[in-house]
């Protein structure tokens, strides 16, 4: 059985300067809730509960989540944290392996999910499977270095040359407990930091390619998700 594990305790500042009032992971497209649509679409993929990590400030989020009725247990930690990395310590003390990974910020095609999803859980030989795309569109990507067979030899702040940047979802099939202890421990903050780490301890990371994920950190890229979606739309 299949957890969910949302990384959704950043501040949203970029959003907040530009005028959006609510929390990031409340932002709506087409309607729905960021953090709602992620859920749904795990739901459908089979995962069966959902851990999501909130920082203290994020009243309306807290409060969304607690009343929604949604078709799955929704378990929600209260804790600003310094990092990325440290949201997913706590996450690690209340989930366990095979557990998909992901932030609320990522505007995905449906179809794309359900497929990565499938394509993970049946790549026995991997330690885990990241979504990549070679669409770039974030303001801080983090390049993938990828071998003739998609495992992942490594990750990279700038560009040289690399075709696909991460793209916020990542299914751990391995246990990794010890190793984000082992990180936090000994001062490690960054989430992508943390992903060279496991290289460096010889995990087995495979890419899986979507045509394109979409960051929503600015204003803008909300009508650009929406457009994304529309285009993309199953008739």
């Amino acid at each position: 059985m299949m957890e969910l594990a949302i990384i959704a305790a950043g501040e949203g500042s970029r959003l907040k300067t530009e005028g959006v009032s609510v929390s990031k992971p409340m932002v709506k497209i087409n309607g729905t809730p960021m953090i709602k649509r992620i859920i749904d679409i795990a739901v459908k993929s089979g995962i069966k509960s959902a851990n999501c990590i909130i920082n203290e400030n994020s009243i309306d989020l807290k409060r969304f989540l607690t009343n929604e009725n949604f078709p799955i247990p929704v378990k929600v930690i209260v804790k600003t944290t310094q990092s990325s990395l440290h949201s997913l310590y706590e996450l690690s003390k209340v989930i366990s392996t095979p557990f998909l990974l992901t932030t609320s910020d990522s505007i995905f095609l449906e179809n794309e999910f359900a497929d990565f999803v499938s394509f993970a859980m049946d790549k026995t030989e991997a330690d885990a499977v990241f979504a990549i795309t070679d669409f770039v569109d974030d303001e801080k990507p983090l390049y993938v270095s990828v071998k003739e067979n998609f495992e992942i030899s490594g990750f990279h702040d700038e560009n040289k040359g690399y075709e696909y940047v991460t793209g916020g979802l990542y299914l751990f099939k391995r246990n990794i407990n010890r190793e984000i202890e082992e990180a936090v421990n000994g001062g490690m903050e960054r989430l992508r930091n943390f992903q060279r780490y496991l290289i460096k301890r010889d995990f087995k990371i495979d890419g899986y390619r979507f045509s394109k994920i979409i960051d929503v950190d600015h204003a803008d890229d909300i009508k650009k998700a929406e457009n994304f979606l529309f285009r993309n739309k199953v008739k």
